[in-house]
């Protein structure tokens, strides 16, 4: 995938930021780059404690800690059970209390439309990366199938950098991957199904099982979806 300029000067920025700060800095520019209402990183590690970073207000950040919306919040819940990102609109909403949080969040700058990449990582992490706005729902199909592969890696850009801010989370150094593991995890991240990646790659999925098995060896996995994301987090493959 060809990144353009901005992109690829704000993730070289991200990559050398030492303090917070730097790395507001680095989504409050890919906000604006994007033209997007909000851009946001997320984490909740296991023990539920979280933190994030992003162009929310603060005054709903504030709200939304004080209201313990995590344990209602559609995208969290929703995202929880998926690695591919998500669109808004997928997600359950048919709730009164998820339609309560949602015209409440929207008062506080929240976008209507919303793009949800969940990212897991070692110890029990799990991250969001989200980029929101208010348009209709053509103009945003628009925007997310032109910048689909972009935002997935920007979204492990920041949870590498934030591996980096937190020293016990940081995944120990992997063995490389083949040329046909990197082909299939590189197929399994932008959501190609099993039988499609062996279908794409003219191999028996007996034979792509090994390949990912392999992989997630090596990546110090504990599952594919694990493995998928150890490698885009570690830059062995790119979306």
């Amino acid at each position: 995938m060809a990144t353009n300029t901005v992109v690829e000067e704000v993730l070289a920025a991200l990559e050398q930021a030492d303090t917070l700060e730097g790395i507001n800095d680095a989504i409050y520019a890919l906000k604006e780059h994007f033209s997007v209402d909000n851009m946001v990183y997320h984490w909740v590690d296991s023990a539920g404690a979280q933190y994030g970073y992003g162009t929310y207000r603060l005054d709903w950040a504030a709200r939304y800690q004080e209201q313990n919306y995590l344990r209602i919040d559609p995208v969290v819940i929703g995202c929880y059970q998926r690695f591919h990102p998500v669109d808004w609109k997928r997600l359950d909403w048919s709730s009164k209390a998820a339609r309560a949080f949602q015209a409440e969040a929207i008062k506080y700058g929240v976008g209507n439309q919303g793009y949800t990449i969940p990212i897991r990582g070692p110890n029990g992490q799990f991250a969001l990366f989200t980029v929101n706005s208010t348009c209709d729902d053509e103009t945003w199909s628009r925007f997310t199938e032109d910048n689909r592969r972009e935002l997935i890696l920007i979204a492990h850009y920041f949870n590498q950098k934030a591996l980096e801010f937190e020293p016990n989370k940081k995944p120990e150094q992997s063995q490389s991957l083949s040329p046909r593991e990197i082909d299939a995890m590189t197929l399994l991240a932008i959501g190609y199904n099993r039988a499609q990646v062996a279908e794409t790659l003219s191999i028996s999925e007996h034979t792509l099982r090994v390949y990912i098995e392999s992989a997630r060896f090596k990546l110090g996995a504990n599952n594919t979806t694990h493995a998928v994301a150890r490698a885009l987090s570690r830059g062995l493959i790119v979306v």
